[in-house]
C-alpha cells in the first residue's frame, strides 16, 4: 500500500508542478506620455539619491543601478503592503531601457522592465513586468499594475515640475 501511494503520489505530485510552472504566467502593464525627451526622463528615472522625493511605489535603499548588480527597493504597493525586494539589474541602455529581474526561481520570478520611446515631441514611458512560477495562477497582480500606474504618474508629474523650474 505505502509503496503504490509512492509509485502514484510522488509522479502525480511531479505532473501537478510542471503544469503550474507552464501555466504560471501573468504580467502587468502601464504606459505614459511625458512631454519631455528621452534623456530628460531617463536623468529622473535613475537619479537613485533624488528617487525618494517623488515616487511613491518603488524607492531603492540599497545597492546601484549598475548591470550585474544587485538592487534592493521598498515597494509601497498600497498602503498596507510594504515589501524589501532585491532585483538583479540585468540591462541598462541609456535612455531606452532599465531591465531587472529577481524573484524565487521556479515558484515565483519577476522580469521588470521601463522602456522609454519617443513619442512625438515627448516619451512614451512604458513599465511591464513578466511574472512566471508556480504560484503565479494563485495570485493576483492587479494590486501590482495599480502601483505602477501610480508611479508612471508620479514619473510623469516630476520631470514635468523640473522642466517648469527650468
Amino acid at each position: 500500500m505505502t509503496k503504490s501511494i509512492l509509485t502514484i503520489g510522488i509522479p502525480l505530485i511531479l505532473l501537478i508542478l510542471i503544469v503550474l510552472f507552464l501555466i504560471g504566467h501573468k504580467s502587468v502593464h502601464s504606459e505614459v506620455n511625458i512631454p519631455a525627451s528621452p534623456a530628460e526622463v531617463w536623468a529622473v528615472l535613475t537619479d537613485v539619491e533624488k528617487i525618494a522625493e517623488w515616487n511613491p511605489v518603488l524607492v531603492p535603499i540599497e545597492g546601484e543601478l549598475i548591470a550585474g548588480s544587485t538592487i534592493k527597493y521598498r515597494f509601497n504597493q498600497d498602503a498596507d503592503n510594504q515589501y524589501d525586494i532585491p532585483a538583479t539589474v540585468k540591462r541598462i541602455v541609456k535612455n531606452q531601457l532599465l531591465n531587472q529581474t529577481g524573484g524565487l526561481f521556479g515558484i515565483i520570478t519577476f522580469d521588470h522592465q521601463y522602456q522609454l520611446e519617443p513619442a512625438g515631441a515627448g516619451t512614451r514611458l512604458i513599465i511591464h513586468e513578466e511574472y512566471r512560477g508556480i504560484m503565479v495562477p494563485f495570485w493576483n497582480p492587479a494590486p501590482v499594475e495599480q502601483a505602477y500606474e501610480r508611479l508612471a504618474k508620479a514619473l510623469r508629474d516630476r520631470v514635468i515640475s523640473l522642466k517648469n523650474k527650468g
